[in-house]
């Protein structure tokens, strides 16, 4: 009894240390603003999201397609974020945060149910909790369908348990039900099928190998507490038809919003070589990180055809001999084969195999993929030394050290999540030829109005590429608030040359030419913006343009249309205002000024403009009242 105290003391004492030494060093995370790198349409810029939790927006969270995935889960968390916190990002990191601390204290849990060793799992959970590769995956908002997916696959995990031990329905169904949330958070978990064919392998053993199996030697030797009943490879294949069919479900509406929204890269962009190649190195990329995480970045540029043939076929070498090593070991060692293919499984979907976006690889990927190495290295260092009378205070001392270390270096790079300039600076400090984050670095600059080194870093990412679409748009934006318009034009035609008809090109041309007093073929250019994609603005400078012109029905009724196309638009409710009050109708100009100032309380010339119409409107009924 006085045994069964002690474990329990020790468990708790584990799960303690775990949960505290995550929340310190994740801690800052709460002053943290949000990135420009996606916070925007997954958040701050989503108005299905941040207008909260209501029956509209969970309807399209379930019906669109949108930043080029269809997770519902994923969408339904950030309106709840939105409806209890609103927009304040501090609240928004700490639930990421929180969502993380679970996924260890989980994984903690249920690598102990499975292997039925506490120190093990304990230093596997660490590892997870504590590593910087998982960083980008805790401290970004819009990965939160990272940590969630992660959570509903490590349920999907301790359910299987539960029904490996009991065979019961019940938790076949709980299994395939966890299964599916965690597809509807992020579709990576497409290969979770095959990590559970892995644990039938090591640690439940319910592979039977041979045909006529002598009964004396089917002794299951799971290192679980229970012994699971072994079944042949054909009955556990077909136990997981569901989950392949749910993944298969996964995929193709995954490849269809992917695909729709122009996230997939042609072969024009990267060659089947260059795909194949990126593959091989990344693995080997993806490992040496873990075992030395440096020189960490937001975006890794793809090299494409300039990764060296040679680079890429000792890739391919070093990959085949780790698992030759691995295969020789796999009957001695089944934790070996279990972890090398649950890292190289698990990373499949985003491996570039099928290139989405323009990285070679990205450090958020790792989150789940890295437990399988983990698992080698916590089981592997306690076999390696089995032998060693002073194995146990050594590995003790060994996994401190490791853990001090992961913490110190973690907690050095959540620091460079805390704002736009940090981050992208941080990219470029890393990384060579990074015309993605030159673009992104430029922009947090001139949004801060520092033009100068805004225009500077857009320049650097044309020299790197000269075609980069967003680097010219940028760029011409910047020009054009610097005053320099012609070479404003000159970058946004460039643009167009790109992208012919992108619908934010030819918008901001139109600002671009108005601003320089060209207002004829500006307006050419707002009509063509909105013939491709209504835009409020557009719709509110073509009035501001048709008022100048006393065209002044034209100008309400592009007012009107901006409004309806944005309703919390105070600009447009302001000039509309404006355009009643000079034609008298006060009671008109009146409601639209406060709906302005409902929006935009501190709008001062708006708070003028209605002080001005009911000083109208009370002179009026004076004279109303004298008459």
């Amino acid at each position: 009894m006085m045994i069964s105290k002690t474990n329990r003391y020790y468990s708790f004492a584990v799960y303690l240390a775990l949960a505290v030494i995550t929340l310190a060093v994740y801690w800052p995370v709460r002053h943290f603003e949000f990135n420009s790198y996606d916070d925007q349409k997954y958040v701050t810029e989503n108005p299905h999201v941040f207008t909260g939790l209501t029956e509209k927006n969970i309807v399209w969270a379930f019906t669109r397609s949108y930043a080029s995935n269809w997770h519902p889960l994923t969408w339904i968390s950030h309106m709840l974020d939105c409806q209890l916190f609103g927009p304040a990002p501090g609240r928004h990191h700490l639930v990421n945060l929180i969502f993380h601390l679970t996924n260890s204290l989980l994984l903690l849990w249920v690598l102990r149910l499975m292997t039925g060793s506490l120190w093990r799992s304990a230093f596997v959970a660490a590892l997870f909790a504590l590593h910087p590769l998982h960083v980008e995956s805790v401290a970004w908002v819009a990965e939160r369908k990272d940590l969630l997916s992660a959570l509903m696959g490590i349920l999907t995990l301790a359910a299987y348990f539960y029904y490996v031990k009991s065979s019961a329905k019940a938790w076949y169904a709980i299994t395939l039900l966890f299964f599916a949330l965690g597809l509807m958070a992020k579709s990576m978990l497409v290969t979770l099928p095959f990590v559970l064919l892995l644990l039938d392998y090591w640690p439940y053993c319910r592979f039977q190998f041979a045909k006529n199996p002598d009964p004396a030697n089917q002794l299951n030797n799971s290192p679980t507490k229970f012994r699971p009943k072994r079944q042949t490879a054909s009955h556990l294949l077909l136990e997981k038809i569901p989950f392949f069919a749910l993944s298969l479900l996964s995929c193709v509406i995954t490849w269809f919003a992917q695909h729709t929204s122009g996230a997939v890269t042609s072969f024009q962009t990267f060659s089947l070589y260059s795909r194949f190649a990126n593959t091989l190195v990344s693995y080997l990329k993806y490992l040496e990180k873990i075992f030395w995480p440096q020189r960490l970045a937001l975006f890794y540029p793809h090299l494409g055809d300039n990764l060296p043939l040679w680079f890429a076929a000792a890739s391919a070498l070093l990959l085949v001999l780790i698992s030759l090593a691995v295969f020789s070991r796999a009957r001695s060692s089944k934790y070996l084969l279990v972890g090398w293919l649950w890292f190289l499984g698990m990373l499949v979907p985003v491996i570039g195999l099928v290139q989405v976006g323009m990285q070679a690889m990205a450090d958020r990927y790792t989150y789940l993929p890295a437990i399988g190495i983990f698992i080698i290295v916590a089981w592997g260092a306690s076999d390696l030394l089995a032998r060693w009378q002073y194995r146990k205070p050594a590995l003790a001392i060994a996994a401190i050290l490791a853990i001090t270390a992961l913490t110190f270096v973690t907690r050095v790079q959540v620091q460079y999540w805390r704002d736009n300039l940090s981050l992208f600076g941080r990219s470029l400090e890393v990384t060579e030829n990074n015309y993605i984050m030159h673009v992104n670095y430029g922009k947090t600059l001139e949004d801060m109005g520092r033009l100068n080194e805004a225009v500077y870093q857009y320049n650097l990412a044309l020299k790197i590429k000269p075609d980069f679409f967003l680097a010219h748009l940028n760029l011409g934006n910047a020009l054009s608030a610097k005053g320099n318009f012609p070479e404003a034009i000159y970058h946004h035609q460039q643009a167009l040359k790109i992208h012919p008809n992108d619908p934010t090109v030819l918008y901001n041309l139109a600002v671009t030419l108005q601003q320089q007093g060209n207002i004829d073929e500006a307006t050419n250019y707002y009509q063509k913006s909105i013939n491709v994609q209504p835009i409020p603005q557009a719709y509110n400078n073509l009035a501001l343009i048709y008022q100048d012109k006393q065209m002044l029905q034209e100008a309400i009724d592009y007012f009107n249309r901006a409004i309806r196309l944005e309703p919390r638009y105070a600009d447009a409710y302001n000039n509309l205002a404006n355009i009643l009050l000079s034609q008298g109708e006060l009671d008109g100009a009146i409601i639209n000024y406060k709906k302005a100032l409902e929006i935009d309380p501190s709008h001062a010339g708006t708070i003028k403009n209605l002080q001005l119409a009911l000083q109208m409107k009370e002179k009026a009924l004076a004279g109303y009242r004298n008459h």
